[in-house]
């Protein structure tokens, strides 16, 4: 900013000296070059935040007021201001355009679209096709600017250049925003194209979220319409899932909100060399939308001593503090199954829409029932209880029931079968303030692939173990018996457990898979 000011020739306020003389005091009036100085600093306070990131020189340089385009020169260490009067104040807004223009000639994009949030009349300032036909030229310049260009060429570019100002005000910007958009698209799907053919997931979702500076954030909505909005506070990446937290100590009042969005966050503008700037433009792709009024005892999942936690689906954990009924965190609980789309390709009012499925058309009489491939974790935020692959699941026309093919993938007669959950099985959460363990809730992690190893159904969603009304007859006798159920409008798990006391540890004596009868018939085009 220092350069743009001393370009611009603006003339400084008049100031008085006053020098000793044998005769007495003498006052002189400095003309304007000659009190120029070196050390300018410029900074927007309120709405638009930083102007320009230039360094402040100690002692020396420009500010501006707070909440307005108005600066004021400081002093230099050693020279006192005899008067108040004597401090300059000039206002930007009264400064000739082609002044501004050219101070915003000489901004980066991030800053430029910050100026133009000051006012009205910066945002027309900023949208110059001038200023964006040179930022669009350098962004996205021919493969062939290396080579020398012939008249001919050069003739073309002075007759493009000259027909700029033809276009209306921000057409370059506008230009320039959607091809930068455009072209970080192409880039995620260049990324996640290569797929794991074991898991049949991406297999660099994890590099896509850290090279790109993926994020998420949540918009909690008052009945009376205002927005609060909160970037995510940490996350962990899980083999086949991610999990979200966000916390904060000046959360709205619960009472006053009704509804809870989740959004992905993308950088607008991003260098993969360079950490992501938070004060950048970004834009929002709508995720999933939640009904805060259904924080009932039906989804309360679990407690301690400081709070409750419930579950909204789909993979939403809710903490509320015990004493106030207000919000400790809030996590969610994403699989990586189209996670940079339903992450990036949305929009802020409509989630991404998954393509359009061609079904595989067989002859074989239990097409569809067969040849299926599970993968499922359990952990508790970071901590593992169980990682295992199951192949080759089948079922039969005679196990479907209630809309719902069932599955065995374990079985409770077959003891070879049972897996044990390694550690003390519960559910880590921690806030800015507190942190603390629930137990006997955890997360559930599902993949299940299709006998072509398609991603056929995924999901990541927090469970709990709940004593069942009436105790299984098969394996009460090794112990206390606990349920673990999960259930959406595709598939759900049962899986029965049972606690060892001798070992201090839970046995998974029985998992149970379900599938839509509807999910099937419409992925692989049979009448179920």
């Amino acid at each position: 900013m220092t350069g743009a000011w001393e370009r611009s020739r603006a003339r400084d306020c008049p100031e008085q000296r006053r020098s000793k003389s044998k005769g007495g005091v003498h006052r002189e009036t400095q003309s304007t070059h000659a009190r120029a100085r070196s050390g300018f600093c410029a900074r927007v306070r309120g709405s638009a935040g930083l102007l320009c990131r230039s360094s402040r020189r100690q002692g020396s340089g420009v500010k501006f007021a707070r909440g307005s385009s108005v600066m004021t020169q400081c002093a230099r260490p050693g020279q006192h201001s005899e008067k108040p009067s004597s401090v300059c104040f000039i206002s930007l807004d009264r400064m000739p355009s082609e002044i501004l223009l050219n101070i915003f000639s000489y901004l980066d994009v991030v800053s430029l679209l910050c100026v133009g949030c000051v006012n009205r009349r910066f945002y027309h300032l900023t949208s110059d096709n001038l200023i964006w036909v040179k930022i669009y030229s350098t962004a996205f310049s021919s493969k062939r600017r290396y080579w020398k260009l012939t008249s001919v060429e050069e003739t073309a570019t002075c007759v493009s250049l000259l027909s700029v100002e033809d276009k209306e005000v921000g057409y370059w910007k506008k230009e320039y925003i959607t091809r930068q958009i455009s072209s970080l698209k192409s880039a995620l799907a260049h990324i996640i194209m290569p797929v794991n053919p074991y898991t049949g997931l991406p297999v660099k979702t994890k590099e896509a979220l850290r090279v790109f500076g993926l994020g998420w954030a949540i918009i909690l909505r008052e009945k009376n319409g205002k927005e609060y909005i909160m970037r995510h506070a940490d996350h962990s990446v899980n083999d086949t899932s991610v999990t979200v937290v966000w916390y904060d100590k000046n959360w709205p009042h619960l009472a006053t909100l009704s509804t809870l969005n989740l959004y992905g966050v993308t950088p607008l503008f991003m260098d993969q060399y360079l950490t992501p700037d938070p004060n950048s433009p970004r834009w929002l792709s709508l995720i999933g939308k939640y009904d805060l009024s259904n924080l009932s005892e039906s989804t309360m999942m679990g407690c301690d001593g400081l709070i409750r936690i419930f579950c909204l689906n789909p993979g939403l954990l809710v903490g509320l503090w015990q004493k106030e009924d207000n919000l400790a965190f809030v996590m969610a609980n994403l699989h990586f199954h189209h996670l940079v789309e339903r992450s990036t390709l949305g929009s802020a009012t409509l989630p991404y829409m998954l393509p359009p499925h061609s079904p595989l058309v067989d002859d074989s009489p239990e097409y569809g029932l067969q040849g299926y491939q599970m993968h499922i974790d359990m952990h508790g935020v970071g901590i593992f209880y169980l990682c295992s692959t199951f192949r080759n699941l089948f079922s039969r026309r005679e196990c479907i029931e209630n809309g719902y093919v069932k599955f065995v993938v374990i079985s409770l007669k077959n003891n070879r079968e049972h897996l044990p959950l390694i550690g003390k099985v519960g559910l880590a959460w921690r806030t800015n303030v507190f942190d603390g363990f629930i137990e006997s809730c955890f997360v559930v992690d599902v993949t299940l692939l299709d006998e072509h190893r398609k991603p056929f159904w995924c999901v990541s969603s927090p469970v709990c173990m709940r004593s069942p009304a009436y105790p299984s007859d098969g394996s009460s006798f090794l112990g206390n018996t606990y349920y673990v159920d999960y259930m959406d409008k595709e598939g759900g798990v049962h899986a029965e457990l049972v606690w060892i006391e001798e070992t201090e540890e839970y046995f998974i004596v029985s998992l149970a898979l379900y599938l839509s009868v509807a999910k099937i018939n419409h992925w692989f085009g049979t009448k179920y």
